[in-house]
């Protein structure tokens, strides 16, 4: 399944390589995918959109 989340403050491809390495650690992702211009995460997840959350807030990019 596809979770797409809006997300706050995604300004460089550092903040792009943050969110895919730390939310490739979630159990049950396979792809990760992030558009700056959109402030967008696009993640193909077997598991709970608030846990893609959760972690994207723990990371500093809290859902908008």
């Amino acid at each position: 399944m596809i979770h797409t989340i809006q997300v706050s403050n995604v300004k460089c491809d550092g903040c792009i390589s943050n969110i895919k390495n730390g939310l490739i650690k979630v159990e049950g992702v396979h792809s990760i995918e992030v558009e700056e211009n959109k402030k967008t995460v696009h993640v193909d997840a077997e598991t709970d959109r608030q846990a893609l959350v959760t972690k994207l807030a723990e990371l500093g990019y809290p859902e908008v």
